[in-house]
This record gives C-alpha cells, structure tokens and sequence, in this order.
C-alpha cells in the first residue's frame, strides 16, 4: 500500500504549536560575491511581507545560513538589525563545514548579537540550525556533483550542536530549538544518528526536481516530496521536522522529466506549498535568487528587481489541500545486505525506484545563498559566494536498493551515484529499514 501519511497528517504533528513560520531562505552575499548590508536585508524583508497573492499570515520568517557579516571576522550578520526593523523572524545559521575555528566565530557572533540587542533580538528567534546539508557534503554523490565544501562528520556535527547549547546558556535564547538542516537522504542514513540524537528539530531540503533516476515529471513531484518527508518520519523517532528548503525552478535546465517552467513552478507551489504554508514551519527556497545574475536553474519567484509582484500566483485560495497522497499505490522491494544477512522489505516505488533527488550544489556555478566563512581563528571572514546548498545535484540514486555495508570504523553517510544503492553505514541499518518498512507500507 502507497505511504498514506501525506503532507495533511505530517501537518497534524503541529496542531498543538502556537506560531508556525512560513518564510524564504536568504544568502549573505549577491551573485558577484558582494555581501549584503543592512538595507538590502531590510528591501528583501519588507518585499516578502508585501507579496501580492501572499497565503494567509504572508512571509514574515528568513533563513540565515551564517550569524557572521560578510567581509567581517565575527561582527553579526546585518539581517539581525533589519529582522529588528521588520519584525522579521529568523532561523539562525551557523556554518559548520569549515571547521572548529569557524564555528567559535560563528558562536562569537551568536554571543554578541545576543548583548547588542538583548530580547529585541532572541524574541524573533525560531531557531537555530548547526550547520547546512554538512551530512550530505562528506557523501561521494556530493563529490561528484563538484562541491568543495568537506562537510561534517556525524560525531563532530552533533559536538558542534552541543557548543551552541553551551553557548546560548543563561541567555534569552537558552530555550531555543536547537538543530541542523540536511538533505532528506542524509536524515534517513542510519550512520548520522548522533545527530539525529542531538536536535531539537529536523530540518529537511528536499527537491524531486532533482531526482533524474525516476519518473520526475511535474505530476509525480507531490508524491516524491511527500514520500521524502514519511521516510524521514520513520527515520527521526518523533523529532520534529522543519521544511526548510524546497521549491520548483521557473527557468533553467531540464532534469530527466521536470521541465522548469512558469507554469510547473506554479503547480509545485499549489501541490506542496499550499499543503505546508500555515500549517507546518516553512522556508520556502526561494524569494529571489537572481540577484543580480540569473542562476541555471533558477527558483525564484521574482526575477532580477525586488517587486512584491511575483512570477506567478500565490494565492492558496482556490487550491484543494484536502489529499496529499503518496506519488504510487505499487511497492517494489529493497534489500538490506550487512554480512551475510539479507533482510527485504517492500517500500513505495517511488523510493524503490530511486530516492527523490536531493538538490544540493550548482555544479559549475555558485549560488548567492550560501556564503562559507573562510580562515581560521579570529580572524576567519564570512565571505564569498559559496557552493549553493540548493542548487544542481543530479538526484541521489538510480534503480534500486538500500544497501547497509558492513560498518566501519570511521562510517559516513554514503550515496552512491548512478548505483541506486543509499549505503546505511554503521550497525542500525537493518533497524531503520524495518522501522520504514512497518510505518510507511502495509
């Protein structure tokens, strides 16, 4: 039977919060690598806000990838001041792929925008994720798709969540949900469960335009999301889980079946978003990402210019979120092989086929959303253009099967390309299968 949890029960799950964040991703650098200031942070906010067709409660949150000013050693990043102004709520970042040294800036910078705006500051705080797809980035799939960010191995990302703890005790920001944001795949990887362990909350980018390995035409896009987000359920033992980066492109290159189009791009919206938006947190990717260069693809729903007039219609008025169901009724099967055990279960054939695409890096661009702190010590700068967490990627696996490897003593979460295998390193593999296998199908 197809996974029936779908985006209205995933929604379920946050009946009971008070506040639910519906927002966009923003980047502390344009394309040409220029950081941003305070009055380019304070435009994009106020234009979020102001949306024409907006959904109920409109864009009010942003999603930092870093706390650290571009062009700066530690000085806070100037989307603080401008969230001030707006009463714009954020998901702070801390970039953790360059290292401890750059963690204790990013953790300098959390510490002084807590006493330069005391509550004026942590009010507006919806969270704080330790890191950004870091998981994903120590996977061969990440080095085939030509990102040079290293990554984060499991045990030192779940260190680094824990010195974000220490450092926001005793402050206005000691109760804040703490956790990290990787690919949907890196998440249902048995071999990063010490991260999993460690947060708060899950955050989750997922992308089935990405998922070239498959049938990924725009029709088939609702059921690969969803089936992302039930897989991910099954995984995170009742963590809760943030949607923090999706979207469909409005122009660029063709992946397998999904075309980027206008007229796509507005069906993704009205099938994925208008079930989330209101209901579950939300940072949509993206506002603007064509600022000033056009990347390929590009999933902004403006163009080049800030106008509250979007590309396409936003409205969730006349959209029916009554059923969002899984992509497939049919199931196929998976393996899992550790040693000489081999344990089958029968799983979508939307995941059989294939995980859904994870969209992560732009292989031969950069993306203006990601700007990576540099050097080391005190004097490491947030600076440059980054490798674009959401862009390019080619889709995580071909035909297939789970495949849990024998562990190893330094285990990483690997994916495969072009192989159809997810390898679940590390000895909870068989578990985890069991466990999607008795929650997602019959």
């Amino acid at each position: 039977m197809r996974a029936t949890t779908g985006l209205l029960a995933f929604a379920a799950t946050f009946s009971s919060v008070s506040a639910v964040y519906q927002g966009f991703n923003y980047g502390s650098t344009f394309t040409t690598g220029a950081a941003k200031q305070e009055s380019d942070f304070e435009a994009e906010f106020k234009n979020a806000q102001n949306l024409v067709g907006a959904p109920a409660g409109g864009f009010t949150s942003a999603r930092l990838y870093t706390m650290i000013q571009g062009g700066t050693a530690r000085d806070p990043i100037s989307a603080i001041q401008a969230a001030i102004t707006t009463k714009t709520s954020l998901l702070l970042g801390i970039w953790a792929s360059a290292g401890s040294a750059v963690v204790d800036n990013e953790l300098a910078a959390l510490q002084s925008a807590i006493a330069t705006w005391g509550t004026a500051f942590t009010s507006l705080v919806a969270g704080i994720s330790v890191g950004s797809e870091d998981l994903y980035r120590i996977t061969s799939t990440s080095a085939a798709n030509g990102d040079t960010n290293p990554g984060t191995q499991p045990l030192e990302l779940a260190g680094y969540i824990k010195r974000v703890r220490d450092a926001i005790a005793n402050t206005p920001l000691e109760s804040a949900p703490v956790g990290h944001v990787d690919t949907w795949t890196a998440w249902v990887n048995g071999s990063n469960q010490a991260v999993i362990d460690a947060c708060d909350f899950i955050g989750v980018d997922a992308y089935p335009y990405f998922q070239n390995t498959m049938p990924n035409d725009i029709s088939q896009n609702k059921g690969l999301f969803n089936d992302a987000v039930s897989a991910v359920q099954a995984a995170v033992g009742g963590k809760p889980i943030w949607i923090t980066e999706t979207g469909f492109p409005v122009s660029g290159k063709t992946v397998g079946q999904a075309v980027p189009s206008l007229e796509n791009a507005k069906t993704y919206w009205d099938e994925v978003g208008c079930a989330l938006f209101g209901k579950v947190n939300t940072w949509w990717f993206t506002m603007q990402d064509a600022s000033p260069d056009t990347p390929n693809p590009s999933f902004g729903i403006i163009g080049k210019d800030l106008t509250t007039k979007p590309l396409y219609d936003l409205s969730c008025s006349n959209v029916d979120t009554s059923t969002a169901s899984s992509g497939s009724s049919a199931s196929g099967s998976a393996s899992s092989s550790r040693g000489s055990e081999t344990t089958s279960v029968n799983v979508p054939t939307s995941l059989a086929g294939g995980s859904p695409g994870v969209g992560t890096g732009l292989p031969g661009s950069q993306s203006s959303l990601e700007a990576t702190p540099t050097g080391t010590g005190s004097t490491a700068a947030a600076t440059g253009t980054g490798s674009g967490s959401v862009g390019g990627g080619s889709g995580s696996n071909s035909t297939g099967s789970f495949v849990a490897p024998t562990p190893t003593a330094n285990p990483s979460a690997t994916i495969v390309p072009g192989s159809g295998a997810v390898a679940l390193s590390g000895s909870v593999a068989a578990g985890f299968l069991a466990l999607m296998g008795a929650i997602l199908i019959l």
